[in-house]
């Protein structure tokens, strides 16, 4: 079978190439790949700014078909529809934070498509503590964002409160900022969505999932529309989901006293930090790494009830024989998530 690997460090380094298929065992489960989401960590690893172990096959937000199921394993059967939680590929389990369901802080962790082989690809064999069958309430593309969803989630539901009527700064109309937008919407907030000149189409998205004010911050004067539409005040929260280095302080600026600011872009670099203004504001500054398993619990929930609605997240569906153009696409911003199918005949 085809697979988009990384293989070596170093920037691009991605490869489409023969690998055989995996091979089930008694506690595995392997899953024919329908769609997968081409994420921000996926182009991090493109850049080289975002640690992976080539050679290994890249993807790891997916939705698909069970074609087998290990004897060891009960509930899920083959022809079930799943989604998967990829980022317990491998944890020690015994550590304080895999007890506690935060597996992301394990120091032994592998995550699927960065530490071991991914969903870029055909099939992949999962362990039975990642997989989750898929509501009827939703299709296989929507399923392939259960991931996203999960950073989304924990970022907006876990952390802090948010209130109805609350003015919330959003920087980034990529997809984790526009799943964000959907769960604060829900909440009854009042969210400011920033993007630049680059983002149109992603700025149109926000406003269709019903954002209170876009703005292009390289056209319009952000600190301006903040303080008309608070009345000088400032948002109770900033939401920063772009990584851009620029968009942290700019955000700090626009947050009001006693206001929180909630990190969840990863920037990839060093910055300077406006430390003096969360100091004199006494901001609660809060950082949002993925998920935990409580996470997923309400993932379930909000998917199975079809409370938002992921369909106008998803813009783009490419083969992965034509990856370059899907990543070309993310790079140029003119798009929502971009989702990849297999497409090559064994």
């Amino acid at each position: 079978m085809k697979a988009l690997m990384k293989t070596k460090p170093g920037f691009g380094n991605l490869h489409l190439l023969d690998i055989p298929e995996p091979v089930c065992d008694a506690t595995g489960i392997k899953i024919k790949v329908r769609y997968s989401g081409i994420c921000g960590t996926d182009m991090h690893i493109y850049h080289d700014s975002y640690k992976s172990y080539p050679p290994v096959v890249i993807g790891h937000e997916f939705s698909g078909e069970v074609v087998e199921s290990g004897k060891n394993v009960k509930n899920i059967n083959p022809g079930d529809i799943v989604m998967v939680l990829p980022s317990i590929a491998w944890t020690c389990k015994n550590c304080m934070y895999c007890k506690q369901g935060y597996y992301m802080f394990c120091s032994e962790r592998r995550s699927i498509g960065s530490g071991v082989n991914g969903s870029f690809t055909e099939y992949v064999v999962v362990n039975k503590e990642m997989v989750y069958k898929v509501p009827s309430t939703i299709s296989l593309q929507e399923a392939a964002l259960a991931e996203p969803l999960a950073c989304a989630v924990q970022a907006i539901e876990e952390l802090t409160e948010f209130h109805a009527g609350d003015w919330v700064l959003l920087s980034g109309p990529g997809p984790i900022g526009l799943l964000c937008l959907s769960l604060l919407v829900r909440k009854g907030c009042n969210v400011i969505v920033t993007g630049t000149s680059q983002d149109l189409t992603r700025l149109n998205i926000a406003k269709e999932l019903r954002a209170h004010t876009i703005v292009d911050v390289f056209t319009q004067d952000l600190q301006e529309i903040v303080d008309e539409l608070t009345e000088g005040v400032g948002v109770d929260v900033g939401v920063e989901c772009s990584g851009a280095p620029s968009a942290v302080n700019t955000s700090i600026k626009a947050i009001k006293k006693l206001g929180k600011y909630i990190q969840v872009g990863i920037i990839g670099s060093d910055i300077e930090m406006d430390m003096d203004s969360i100091l004199y504001k006494q901001i609660q500054l809060y950082g949002s790494y993925a998920h935990s398993m409580q996470t997923w619990e309400k993932v379930k929930k909000i998917l199975s009830t079809n409370t938002i609605d992921l369909k106008p997240i998803i813009t783009d569906v490419v083969p992965l024989s034509e990856w370059e153009r899907a990543f070309e696409i993310i790079e140029s911003k003119e798009c929502g998530k971009v989702l990849m199918y297999y497409d090559f005949e064994e």
